[in-house]
């Protein structure tokens, strides 16, 4: 009959402690935290102190339970009172961080770096800011590899500069409001057009003026400086001009001539091509009845030709010169009406000049785009006929 091996009940495993360590004049000092509170109390979101610690006593060697001597507190420390020296060490001392205390830990400044991106850069043709989820991808596509011990601002403005060599995406402008004496207006005039600032308003009083506009934020502390020498003050109206509320499409284009001389063409063009491409894959499909894989594909290519087609002009008969006429200044053409810009978004052709624009390549129009779809298909094509 086998005998079962017991283990001992008295033994206490070390599963749930983070120790705090601190070396000092050759001796070695611990204490014994609960995990992911540390990283808390440092940051000053917890402020108990009994939820940190889990002893208020300190030890030369927390894992085999060995105590500190008191003459060896009052040498290193000066005092040998436990609390005193145990908030010392909690300050001061070096953290053994457990993997997922590390993940968290760079997960959280992951998503503060990327925060402050988001709150610091505008997309310069709409003025408006990038979503967190945006940044967080660009963030990941150029590799970007966070520092734990540097400053989340330092490591997002080297970032901002990173991302402004592959993307389009800037800084975003301060407002600020310069009051100086009347006879100094002329030297603030022209050091604001050096930096290519925006004038937004101008008040004038019997001794001051007051100029209020946009400028880069490189340029503050020179602005600074220049207000100070010209005995004027500065204030800070903005940090970050940002487009605030919703987008009019009406807004887009307002110039009804230009629409109503083009559209018409557009549609006539994308509507003999539809045809066009209608007959050829009608042809393929005859002619690769012997296959299943090419009439499928040209079958597919059908599909996709009567997709972009219908949705370059709108799904109907070219549109009436009276209605305003919308333009997407993604594939750089115009759509038709309210109705069928918010249909070409949903078009291929519109989703293959996105994903060219992220790459910084210029647009296609749509007979270039389904040339280059049809292409891709007969790659795949030749692939599937390989196998």
């Amino acid at each position: 009959m086998s005998r079962s091996v017991k283990q001992p009940i008295g033994q206490k495993r070390l599963t749930n402690v983070a120790i705090v360590r601190v070396r000092k004049h050759g001796l070695r000092f611990e204490i014994a935290c609960f995990k992911n509170k540390v990283l808390s109390w440092r940051s000053h979101v917890e402020k108990d102190i009994d939820e940190v610690l889990q002893t208020h006593t300190v030890f030369s060697n927390v894992s085999k339970g060995v105590l500190a001597k008191s003459k060896d507190l009052i040498q290193v420390f000066g005092t040998d009172d436990e609390d005193k020296v145990c908030l010392e060490i909690l300050e001061k001392g070096e953290l053994q961080v457990a993997d997922r205390e590390r993940e968290s830990q760079l997960s959280n400044q992951f998503r503060d770096i990327a925060t402050i991106v988001m709150a610091k850069t505008v997309n310069p043709d709409t003025e408006r800011p990038y979503t967190i989820t945006m940044i967080e991808r660009l963030m990941r596509e150029v590799h970007f590899a966070i520092d734990p011990h540097r400053n989340s601002k330092q490591q997002a403005l080297e970032l901002i500069r990173e991302l402004q060599k592959k993307y389009p995406i800037t800084r975003a402008r301060m407002k600020l409001r310069f009051v100086v004496p009347i006879n100094q207006i002329e030297s603030l005039t022209t050091a604001l057009s050096s930096w290519n600032a925006q004038i937004e308003g101008k008040e004038e009083t019997t001794t001051n003026t007051s100029l209020v506009c946009k400028i880069d934020p490189g340029h503050f502390r020179e602005c600074d400086t220049l207000v100070r020498e010209l005995q004027g003050t500065l204030e800070v109206v903005s940090m970050a001009v940002q487009g605030e509320g919703e987008s009019n499409i009406d807004d887009f284009n307002d110039d009804d001539e230009y629409n109503a001389v083009h559209v018409s063409h557009v549609v006539e063009d994308e509507n003999h091509l539809a045809q066009r491409l209608r007959d050829s894959a009608s042809l393929s499909k005859s002619s690769g009845q012997g296959s299943g894989t090419t009439s499928d594909a040209a079958e597919v290519r059908g599909v996709r030709t009567n997709v972009i087609a219908s949705t370059a002009s709108g799904g109907s008969a070219p549109a009436d010169s009276s209605v305003k006429q919308q333009v997407c200044k993604t594939c750089n053409r115009e759509v038709g009406d309210v109705k069928q810009y918010r249909e070409h978004f949903k078009s291929d052709w519109h989703k293959h000049n996105l994903k060219r624009k992220i790459t910084g390549l210029p647009p296609l129009s749509a007979e270039e785009c389904l040339a280059d779809t049809d292409i891709d298909y007969g790659i795949n094509d030749r692939d599937e006929y390989s196998r």
